[in-house]
């Protein structure tokens, strides 16, 4: 029963965020194996100012190690 969470910067549309999920569930589906009803996907919303203390700070640096794809840039 995998589930996603996507938390990207804010300015993506509707339109963009299904086509987004889509693709996550479809790979989701290839490399874990399991059926497309057992996958969920959110996508939340965060503003760049907020980004640092929202998201780098406790998801990225403070998670490190179970990091499957690490970002190539450093906003600190």
């Amino acid at each position: 029963m995998p589930h996603v969470t996507v938390r990207i910067a804010s300015g993506r549309t509707e339109a963009q965020k299904f086509e987004l999920a889509d693709a996550i569930t479809r790979a989701v589906v290839a490399v874990a194996g399991v059926g497309e009803d057992a996958v969920s996907v959110g996508i939340e919303d965060v503003d760049r100012v907020d980004w640092v203390e929202a998201v780098y700070r406790p998801e990225i640096l403070a998670k490190a190690d179970t990091l499957y794809k690490k970002p190539g840039y450093d906003p600190l």
